[in-house]
């Protein structure tokens, strides 16, 4: 039986329209660094100081940029941060609240977890209207644990936070390979990919799952809610 459900958030369960790659992209150029949407496609979903970390690395100026990554990493929460409280077209993905609520209403918790950091996201669920105890049951974000995806430690500790004890009661869900890495690392029972983010289902293929989906609306009936 499913207790908890975990969604990733943006590409996920809130519409991204590439505005995390932008800003990645935005705050890498500042540096002068120009780094293509398929190489920051390929970190999604990463803690973002690790995702910029491995995009500064492999550039020439990795040696003088590195120790700045903190300061980068800043730049990029600022942009990110200004989009989601004023930024035109952020919303959920369709039918994703409706979604939670049926999942609740049958008794399911909703968690949420992501690469960003609290204050990223706090601006985001605050601007899109989901409360913890309202919309949904918890939120974890990336650097409230020790190792964000692809471990398991968000989705642990959205276990602890929602008194759930079994893995293979826990359904992780997201857009991401590292959202499937994750969910996979944490042994939970339904690993589901959907295809709402940057990457296609058969990009998605290749890493652990059990299941791929168009998106979130399918879930419920999938988990038989």
């Amino acid at each position: 039986m499913i207790e908890l459900v975990v969604f990733d958030i943006a590409g996920t369960t809130v519409r991204d329209d590439d505005a995390v790659a932008t800003c990645l992209r935005a705050a890498l150029a500042a540096v002068d660094v120009e780094a293509t949407m398929a190489a920051v496609n390929a970190v999604m979903g990463l803690p973002k100081p690790e995702a910029l970390r491995q995009l500064i690395a492999g550039t020439a100026r990795a040696p003088v940029l590195l120790p700045r990554l903190q300061t980068i990493h800043a730049d990029f929460v600022a942009r990110m941060i200004a989009h989601y409280r004023h930024g035109p077209g952020v919303c959920e993905i369709d039918g994703a609240g409706a979604v939670f609520a049926r999942l609740r209403a049958a008794g399911v918790r909703v968690g949420l977890d992501t690469g960003f950091s609290r204050a990223v996201t706090d601006a985001l669920l605050e601007r899109i209207g989901w409360r913890a105890g309202s919309a949904i049951d918890a939120s974890v974000t990336s650097d409230e644990v020790p190792r964000g995806r692809p471990y398991p430690d968000m989705i642990e500790a959205l276990m602890a936070r929602c008194a759930v004890r079994h893995p293979a009661n826990v359904a992780k869900v997201g857009d991401t390979p590292a959202d499937l890495l994750e969910g996979s690392a944490a042994g939970c029972a339904w690993v589901i990919g959907v295809a709402s983010g940057p990457h296609r289902l058969t990009e998605l293929a290749i890493h652990p799952h059990t299941h791929l989906v168009e998106s979130v609306r399918d879930v419920p009936a999938l988990l038989g809610c």
